[in-house]
């Protein structure tokens, strides 16, 4: 498990923790901006809620709702640990 305050990958984190979007660092316009559009954005709080048996979408709690991302663009959302 990733120590609060450590700089991490979204995709690194376990089912319970939480942390603070801090960069997304996502190349493509297009999913960029659906990221964006879905409310992963700068400073958002959000808690690893569910993680596929095969690791693979992860289920995401922010803004008071749920979201399924895949593993592949989590890694590109770096996040500050909060607990």
């Amino acid at each position: 498990m990733k120590k609060v305050g450590e700089k991490s990958l979204l995709s690194d984190l376990k089912v319970g923790q939480r942390a603070k979007i801090l960069k997304l660092n996502e190349t493509n316009k297009a999913i960029r901006r659906h990221l964006l559009d879905m409310g992963v954005t700068r400073d958002t709080e959000v808690k690893i809620k569910k993680i596929a048996p095969m690791g693979d979408p992860i289920d995401i709690s922010l803004r008071d709702y749920e979201l399924c991302i895949s593993k592949a663009d989590l890694e590109k959302i770096e996040v500050e640990v909060l607990r």
